[in-house]
């Protein structure tokens, strides 16, 4: 299936949308069945992957056991883990570690051993881990081996903007058909046809004002989804990773749990520590509870941030194991081997998302999901620390298996009328994109942050849906551009987010409300579907 320049459309057998972990995982699993294309918001390295810093969990010692890693993981999901797919990551997870090492990712070794580290939540050491930049090394591998594969082709800065169905065609079937996509170069709107679409979009935490992702989170993958049909699940709970550099340079920078799991201790600004007061596992405690301390002391002492110290250790251990973050933080000006590191909180990762079986199948045929974009039940209330990279691996295996098996009974996509843009014009008014987009953000951190109550919710939805009217009139006026599009899903999300919020009357996991502090006898997920 060639690609036709006339009427800008692109033919393939899968369409992978999303260029991390787990999307070309998917790819490359798939690259000797016929041709795959991969979409890239920027380029192919942008994802959340490249810039995660932990590791991945993995039972890889001998004195680790699968039943361990499920207990820590049910523990730290605070009761809404669906226990079955916990089970099915957990027994995949060395598979999936020696995938990567075949591939050629190379974790660090200690005595010629792959050494492995502990973070919060975990009872064992099984972080295996490449020094402080896991995701880079991941990262940079995957992509050489997809642009060394001839089946594959990679489309850089492009935006996926909406996914089609057989029913929006006419068909007598829902079945996805592929995507209309943005070309960002060229400034139009191409149409992908796919036997095959995977969803591999990241995360939605670009809907808070402040964040440890990189720009491309904006969860498209999750608004898509549910516009075409597809129900969500858990979006309330948002992980706010307890420690990104708090500095008025630094973006977005964030400092590893992995350091507390070598001994960092969390101090406020007069050097006391204060984790023992609230939690017996200090440091170790899950993030969720690390996170919410630190919000709790950040306003009820007025700092402006808290201090996350490891100078008490060994320099070169410091330095030898942590290079990224001690050369990020001197540029700061901070030496973390001799003054602590300030840090805040910042949404860092999305556990619910667009529900899938353990195939990686959503609700609609044809259409998967993988990684972050994607709700298994795995995480529950409450990712645990580095379960997520496992995931994206342990599901693109699934999801390219459940592909593979369909693949010659799975006819030619329908053909796709090209984009209509006839009735739009080019926008003359980008200050209402720009105001709207900090808006949004500003209101979902405020009101639907890491402490929320009724009132908060009900304020911001108020708010999100005189948003999304105005977003929508321009949406239906101009031709789409990269920000319309990310704010177009960001507005979805944030709604979808609410609604499931305003479903959970308790506080477990991420999700904790000064209205409901207790736990609920009733055990569920936050469940939705398009009407």
């Amino acid at each position: 299936m060639a690609h036709d320049p006339q009427n800008l459309t692109h033919s393939t057998d899968v369409l992978v949308i999303g260029s991390g972990a787990a999307g070309l995982s998917v790819a490359l699993r798939l690259a000797h069945k016929g041709k795959i294309t991969v979409l890239s918001k920027a380029e192919v390295t942008e994802g959340s992957t490249f810039y995660a810093q932990g590791g991945i969990a993995a039972v890889l010692d001998e004195n680790d056991t699968v039943d361990s890693h499920v207990e820590d993981t049910l523990i730290a999901g605070a009761g809404l883990c669906h226990e079955d797919a916990v089970r099915f990551t957990v027994e995949h997870s060395r598979e999936a570690i020696e995938w990567l090492i075949e591939r050629g990712v190379a974790f660090s070794k200690e005595d010629e051993h792959y050494h492995l580290t502990r973070e919060g939540g975990h009872s064992q050491r099984r972080i295996i881990h490449s020094d402080d930049a896991t995701g880079r090394a991941v990262s940079t591998t995957l992509v050489a081996a997809v642009q060394a594969e001839q089946n594959i082709e990679i489309l850089e800065n492009y935006i996926a903007v909406d996914l089609i169905t057989g029913d929006k065609l006419g068909l007598d079937h829902s079945r996805c058909q592929g995507a209309y996509v943005l070309n960002l170069k060229e400034d139009r709107v191409e149409t992908v046809r796919a036997r095959f679409v995977v969803l591999a979009t990241g995360g939605a935490s670009k809907v808070y004002l402040y964040t440890s992702n990189p720009d491309v989170a904006s969860g498209d993958g999750i608004a898509m989804a549910w516009r075409a049909g597809c129900s969500v699940a858990n979006l309330e709970f948002n992980q706010f990773h307890p420690t990104c550099l708090y500095h008025p340079e630094a973006r977005s920078f964030l400092i590893t749990e992995a350091l507390r799991g070598e001994g960092a201790l969390l101090r406020r600004p007069n050097g006391e520590r204060f984790m023992p007061e609230y939690d017996e596992r200090a440091e170790l405690a899950p993030r969720d509870i690390v996170a919410r301390t630190i919000d709790h002391e950040v306003k009820k002492y007025g700092f402006d941030c808290v201090y996350l110290d490891i100078s008490h250790k060994d320099p070169e251990f410091i330095k030898s194991h942590f290079p990224t973050i001690y050369k990020q933080c001197l540029g700061y000006g901070i030496d973390i081997t001799i003054d602590a590191i300030p840090v805040v909180p910042a949404a860092h990762y999305t556990c619910g998302g667009v529900r899938v079986d353990t195939d990686s199948r959503t609700d609609i045929e044809g259409l998967y999901a993988v990684g972050e974009v994607a709700f298994t039940g795995l995480h529950g209330a409450n990712r645990m620390a580095s379960n997520s990279l496992l995931e994206c691996l342990v599901y693109a295996q699934s999801a390219a298996q459940s592909i593979e098996s369909a693949w010659e009974t799975i006819a030619e996509p329908a053909d796709i009328p090209a984009w209509d843009e006839s009735q739009v014009t080019d926008s003359d008014e980008e200050i209402v994109l720009s105001h709207n987009w900090h808006e949004l953000r500003q209101l979902m951190w405020d009101y639907v942050g890491i402490v929320r109550t009724d009132k908060r919710l009900q304020r911001a939805m108020r708010r999100i849906e005189l948003l999304q009217q105005e977003i929508h009139e321009y949406y239906s006026n101009f031709k789409v551009s990269n920000d319309l599009v990310e704010l177009r899903n960001l507005v979805l999300v944030a709604e979808l987010i609410v609604k499931c919020a305003m479903q959970r009357k308790e506080s477990r996991g991420l999700h904790f409300t000064l209205d409901y502090p207790e736990l609920s006898t009733e055990i569920k997920d936050s469940v939705l579907k398009p009407s």
